[in-house]
Parts: C-alpha cells; structure tokens; sequence
C-alpha cells in the first residue's frame, strides 16, 4: 500500500530561544555580552521532524501552536524545509510552547519553558486518517501533552499499527508522574527511544540491561537506549547491538537526542541493519551537537552520510 507520507510526526511542538555561552545572568538591569543567539524549532516532535526532513524523508507535521508571532516562525521554518503543515493546529488566545536556553560553557543548558498550545492538542476523529496515513508514525513529548496523554496516546499508536504504520516513541522530561502515562503505551510502540535517564526514571530500575528487561516484558518491540557519552543501546528479540559515540567537540547537546532518533528513523525507512540506523542515528546527534540549537549542523542527507563515513573510518 503506497502512503502519502514516509513519517507524521505527532505532539510537541516548541519554540527554542538559545544563547550561548551564559555564565551568570547579570545583576539588576545590567547586560552582558554573548556570542551566539538562535531560534529554532524544537521539541521531541518539533526537532525530530525537522531532522527527518532534512535528512530527505517526506514528512507531516502534527501538533499545535498558538496564534502568536511564535507561530509565524515555526510554521514558516518547518514549511521552509518541506514539511507539510496541514495538520499543524493553531490555538487561538493561547502562546506556542516556548523555551529559554541558557548554554553555559559547559555543555550544561538550564531552560525556563512555557507550555503553551502543545497542552491544548490532540488528534480528532476527523484527521486521524490523514495521520495515519503514513509508513512511520512518531509520538514524541508524552509528559507535556495534556490533552494527549493516556488513553488518547494509546488509542493513537493501537490505530497506527492495525494501518500498518511503524510506531516510534520518544519523551520529553521524565517525572515521578510520567509512567502513568507510559505503561498504556509500550504494547503498541515498535521503537522505544528514551534516554537511560529517562527509562530509569520510569522503571523505577537501574542499568541499561535491566531497563530492556522491563520495557521488552511490558510488550516494547525494540528498546533503543541513548546514553549519552557511552553511545546508544539498541536491543530486540534477536539480541543487542552497541553503536559508540563519534569523538567530536561538542558545542551544544540541545536536540540530540531528537537527532538521533530523526536519524535512527531514516535508517528505518532505507531499510538498514540496527546498527546502521544506530550509526545514522549517532552522526545525526553528532552533527546538532557541533552547533546551538536542535537542527544545528544538519544541512541534508549527503552531508551526513559523508560525516558518518568520516568519523566511523576516523
């Protein structure tokens, strides 16, 4: 059966406000001088669908904004990169979900969100086919999605496996709350591509093998486990493969991990071995990690190929 998209990419949509490097806010109505600001589109749907999109996938957008300038710039930056914006809702009275990123030299990025138009959304009867209408269905920002989250995200992923589309799922900051939202969803999500902080998080257990045990026993077909400077994990019935990080100077690891999983998707879609998604996956954090902001470094598919061959060879 031909789809008319390779990948919709449904739930949380951000604005990212970026600056780097921030060592201290200064005091009182004082500035002080950085080198770098961006906007860019984020969020454990926002950032992934741009990264597919630049990685050659043809891909729809499914989510929320609000009817601010905000808006304007998401809207316009994801249609700019070729992403169909048809099912993008626009909340009126409400802010697009927005985040303030303070970068300190370190790498470390402490952020002041607005939640915003991504708690007012949710998939209706009426859309859900054109949803659906697709090889891959990603749910990303399970935890930030009120409307969403619980039954609506279960029904979600059960109609996109009985159409037939693959099922990948990924969070956004893991709480005390979140798996009350999570245990409903792992018998209809294909790929599970959480950090092991996150899945650790939810399982209330520690380790890497430990978090595949748990999650594959509550019915997650493949586990694909981030985990930060040790590289990634990637496990199903058959076994498990260990890809390792590529040795790069890392500028900013804002929206890596929607890179890796953008990345990982794509692998997917060519129809490569786990390890390759997980190499295509690596060198698509690798490259937003070279820069500020969640599509930093990514120019297309070519480009990253090329990245990916040089550091694996390196």
């Amino acid at each position: 059966m031909r789809r008319g998209f390779d990948v919709s990419v449904v739930g949380l949509y951000i604005l990212d406000v970026l600056g780097r490097p921030i060592e201290h806010i200064p005091p009182g109505g004082n500035v002080e001088f950085i080198d770098e600001i961006r906007l860019t589109v984020a969020g454990t749907a926002g950032g992934t669908v741009v990264d597919l999109a630049k990685l050659g996938l043809k891909c729809q957008a499914v989510g929320a904004v609000g009817d601010d300038e905000k808006a304007d710039f998401v809207l316009n930056h994801m249609d700019k990169v070729g992403i169909d914006c048809r099912l993008m809702r626009q909340v009126e009275g409400v802010e697009t979900s927005a985040t303030i990123l303070n970068v300190r030299p370190n790498g470390e990025r402490p952020a002041l969100h607005c939640r915003g138009a991504s708690d007012h959304f949710d998939v209706s009867p009426d859309i859900l086919a054109d949803v659906l209408d697709c090889r891959f269905l990603h749910l990303g920002g399970t935890g930030l999605l009120a409307k969403m989250d619980g039954e609506p995200s279960r029904a979600l992923l059960q109609a996109a496996q009985e159409a037939g589309c693959v099922t990948t799922w990924d969070l956004v900051g893991a709480g005390p709350d979140t798996w009350k939202f999570v245990e409903p969803l792992l018998p209809h999500i294909d790929y599970f591509v959480p950090s092991i902080e996150e899945a650790e998080i939810l399982s209330g257990v520690s380790g890497v093998e430990e978090n595949i045990h748990f999650f594959q026993s509550r019915g997650v077909k493949c586990c694909v486990l981030t985990m930060g400077a040790e590289g990634s994990m990637i496990a199903d019935g058959d076994g498990r493969v260990h890809v390792p990080v590529y040795d790069i100077d890392v500028v900013d690891t804002t929206g890596c991990g929607d890179a890796y999983t953008a990345g990982f998707i794509a692998g997917l879609a060519d129809g490569r071995s786990l390890l390759e998604c997980g190499h295509l996956g690596t060198a698509s954090a690798s490259l937003v990690a070279s820069g500020l902001g969640s599509d930093a470094g990514i120019v297309d598919r070519d480009q990253t190929e090329a990245a990916m061959a040089a550091w694996r060879s390196a």
